[in-house]
């Protein structure tokens, strides 16, 4: 791994870099409720892509457009020294938006489904694109306190889990200066105040594969069904035996999902169906989990199919989707000293340790391609707004969660927060003439 060069700012750099940061904020908050407005879908985000990458010409990066298919990639130089990757993602959800607020999104498109939907920035992208720009604004203005290499890249489809893989495909670590540091932050509907930072050393978010199974069987009429191989009882075999994968033959310490999110058969009352389709999500955290969790899933479809009778011929057939998100593991030395460093300067009570989530996020990748010289960490920014912590404590009002049509954070506690710890974390990192 590379080395920690970590020098924490004094206060009265701290208070100067929030004092300019504050007079930014009215400009950010208009870019925000603009994003917040015309959201894109993945691999769409041209219209996004073209207006920041025109700030970031602004600021003086050298600007390299359609990296990846949509990504944007901005790199200012400045002298010999680290160099320091930060990430903001772009794509909105296919998601009719509700929250009322009077900039909400009436945006519609037709996602690759072929269903014509509305389009939300359901996820918060829209305020890390608007942190990020307030990130990259402070940093050119301070270019006397830093130096390295520093490069910023706008990322698309990471709602799909394919953004990063098409930014690295693409060349981001051949065509552009390779990171030591690669730093990001994403809002967070948690129960804590907004603008609260939250951190999680080693595995953070968690490995996402989708599987689907077709099960084969032998249909007939329904009052006979003796004559039939049911595929709907031999799939709910399959669903139910499924789970002891996870409570079996996983570690009961090392945490594993196996859910069936769809079931699909028949088409009447009286017939016995030939073919049951089953769709999962497979949530794990490292390589070794992973791959247990895949071969069980065979193993159970293949053992209940024999159970039942089938021959060799109709065997289940499964699917896992060849590209997939892999788990995203937060540099345990590194992120702790970047907490550190946030403790410091936003105060104990504002940062603190949060456990992993099952969640998935392809900023995992931008380490997977070098985990020996790429040093990473995402971390989280509370963005809920008082009133629903309120609401939660009072009567127990549920937090409308991320991809949620109400999901309407706190924005500019995230946007100023996220903005300040990335510019402040840059800083820390590549120190001038060494500290």
């Amino acid at each position: 791994m590379a080395a920690l060069a970590i020098a924490v700012a004094s206060p009265a750099q701290a208070d100067d870099l929030r004092a300019d940061l504050q007079a930014d904020m009215p400009e950010l908050m208009e870019l925000y409720r603009d994003l917040h407005a015309k959201p894109e879908l993945s691999f769409e985000e041209h219209e996004t892509a073209a207006k920041l990458a025109s700030r970031m010409k602004e600021l003086g990066f050298e600007v390299t457009e359609g990296v990846g298919r949509t990504g944007v990639v901005s790199v200012m130089r400045n002298g010999e020294g680290p160099t320091v990757m930060l990430r903001a993602d772009m794509d909105g959800l296919p998601v009719v938006e509700q929250t009322g607020l009077p900039y909400a999104s009436t945006v519609t498109a037709t996602p690759a489904s072929g269903v014509t939907t509305g389009v939300m920035h359901a996820c918060g992208h829209d305020t890390h694109m608007a942190g990020f720009i307030g990130a990259a604004q402070l940093l050119a203005e301070r270019k006397d306190e830093w130096q390295g290499t520093l490069v910023m890249i706008l990322q698309p489809a990471e709602e799909l889990g394919l953004g990063a893989l098409a930014m690295i495909e693409d060349g981001l670590y051949t065509r552009f200066p390779k990171p030591d540091y690669a730093l990001a932050f994403h809002d967070a509907a948690a129960p804590a105040p907004a603008g609260t930072i939250g951190y999680t050393p080693g595995f953070a978010l968690a490995n996402v594969d989708s599987v689907d199974i077709t099960v084969k069987g032998i249909g007939g009429h329904g009052a006979y069904p003796h004559t039939t191989v049911d595929p709907v009882v031999l799939a709910s075999a399959i669903v139910m035996k499924l789970q002891t994968v996870v409570s079996r033959n996983s570690s009961p310490l090392d945490p594993a999902v196996i859910t069936v999110g769809s079931f699909h058969a028949g088409a009447k009352h009286n017939i016995i169906s030939d073919e049951a389709k089953l769709q999962l999500t497979v949530r794990s955290y490292s390589d070794e989990s992973r791959k247990l969790l895949l071969d069980g899933i065979r193993r159970v479809a293949r053992g209940e199919a024999i159970t039942a009778g089938l021959p060799e011929n109709l065997m289940p057939e499964i699917a896992v989707e060849e590209t997939y998100t892999p788990a995203t593991f937060n540099d345990v030395d590194f992120s702790n000293e970047m907490a550190a460093a946030f403790k410091a300067r936003f105060g104990e009570e504002r940062v603190m340790e949060w456990p992993p989530v099952m969640g998935g996020e392809d900023f995992s990748q931008f380490r997977r391609a070098d985990p020996e010289n790429v040093d990473s960490m995402i971390f989280w920014i509370s963005g809920t707004p008082q009133p629903m912590l309120d609401a939660l404590e009072q009567d127990g009002t549920p937090l409308p969660s991320l991809h949620s049509p109400f999901w309407a954070p706190d924005a500019e506690k995230v946007i100023a927060t996220g903005a300040e710890a990335l510019a402040s974390a840059a800083l820390d990192l590549m120190p001038r003439n060494g500290g």
